[in-house]
Parts: structure tokens; sequence; C-alpha cells
């Protein structure tokens, strides 16, 4: 059943979207820190939203329970990020809103996948950031450099594998089998490493383009922008690294 519900895709970020926002003054600039500092608090707001369908749904082992509180993130998450994406101006507003449903979502799923293999969460929360800092060294060291090339590629990519969930869930609407690719086979467990391999490069390029957007002097509300593009990396990596250790476990 949660296997369903994971399928994600990062729709903030980018060059265009830092380059159409107004210059302003000094004091009214977005700054590195302060995309960080609101990025660290979505994190919080997540995981708080989280806690409530894990300890329900644990606690109880009924997933009717939190099937409300999961399908209300899952929409309602869809719904402010489509906002966000195409009115930055907004994120300020709805930033934190987007993490809290995202954390009601993602704490629903996760418990599913605990109970029926225990540990894989907190093995997955682990994996996610040591993901995210051997990223993050990466791109601070200069072992991986931000080229137009490689924003290229990375950008492809991804939109590949957005094209890939588009054609598996409109099959499954029809009832067209696709479990091959997303169950404990050879073939799905490669499929989620390759996935996995892109949304870590989607971090690197949320790094780059953070630096760049400050760089620029785009507006203060753009650290709200940057910090709910990057928790949607890290959500999409968080669920694709989810598969992979459940499709490990069930192969």
């Amino acid at each position: 059943m949660a296997d369903r519900f994971l399928r994600s895709g990062n729709p903030g970020l980018n060059d265009k979207t830092f380059a159409s926002q107004p210059l302003v003054g000094a004091g009214e600039r977005m700054t590195v820190q302060g995309a960080i500092n609101k990025s660290f608090l979505l994190l919080v707001v997540l995981l708080a939203g989280a806690f409530w369908p894990w300890s329900q749904y644990l606690a109880t082992g009924d997933a009717s329970t939190v099937q409300p509180a999961m399908w209300i993130g899952i929409i309602g998450g869809f719904v402010a990020a489509l906002i966000i994406s195409f009115k930055p101006m907004t994120a300020p507003y709805l930033a934190i809103p987007y993490a809290a449903l995202e954390g009601l979502a993602l704490g629903a799923i996760s418990a599913v996948f605990e109970r029926r293999y225990p540990g894989i969460a907190m093995q997955a929360v682990g994996a996610t950031f040591a993901v995210f800092a051997a990223m993050l060294l990466a791109y601070k060291t200069g072992l991986i450099r931000v080229t137009e090339r490689f924003r290229a590629v990375v950008l492809g990519a991804t939109l590949a594998i957005g094209l890939f969930y588009l054609v598996t869930m409109g099959l499954s609407l029809f009832h067209v089998s696709v479990g091959g690719v997303f169950n404990g086979s050879a073939l799905g467990i490669g499929i989620s490493l390759a996935i996995i391999c892109v949304a870590a490069l989607n971090l690197v390029l949320d790094f780059d383009i953070i630096e760049t957007g400050a760089a620029r002097g785009a507006p203060k509300y753009m650290e709200w922008f940057s910090a709910f593009g990057l928790l949607v990396t890290l959500v999409w990596l968080y669920m694709e690294i989810l598969r992979l250790l459940a499709n490990s476990r069930r192969s």
C-alpha cells in the first residue's frame, strides 16, 4: 500500500526563479545563513508533523487511524508546493504549512514501513542525512563543480524520472502491472539506486543556487523559497532511500 505514495520531485529551485526576482537593498536581501536557518526550521516542523501519525500507527497497528492524516498531507502538501513553485512570494506564508503537511504524510508512510520492516525508518533517516552531508562536503571542497553541463545533465535526468513516475502511475490506473520496477528484483533495486543518485545531485544544485541567489541580491523571501526547495529534495531522497531499503529486505 505504501509503495504507491513513494513519488516526489523538486519543483522549486532553479536559476530562472532567482533571476526573475527583483533586486533589493542590502538589508532586504537573502543570505545563505538565512536560508540555512529557515531550512532547519522547516525540518523541525516536518519532524513535528510526522510524530502524530507515526505514534498513532505504531501504537494501534491500524492503518485506518492514520490514512486521513496521510491523505491530507499528500494532497495538501502537493497543492502548497505548486503554489509556492509558481508564486515564490508566498513561500514565507506557505513553507511552514507545507513542511507540516509533508510531515503528516511521511510520518504515516514511514510507520507503515516500520511496522513491516522494523528499524527501516531510522536507517532511511540516517542514510538521508549521510547523503546530504556527503553532497555538501563534495560541493564545498570543489569535488563536484556545478557547471552548465552539470546542470543540464541533472535537470534532464530529473525530468526523465518525473516522466517515469507519471507513466508508471498512468499505467497503474489502467491496471497495467508495473510491479517489476518497484519491487525487490535486481531491476527494481537498480532503478531505486539510479533515482537516489539523481536526487543526491539535485542537492548539489540546491546548494549552488542558494549561494547564487544570495550573491545576486535576491529578495529576503527567497530564503523561505530556498528552504522549501531544499526540503522538497530531502523528502524525495528520503522516500527513495526508504523504498530501496524496503526492496532490499523484500528480496
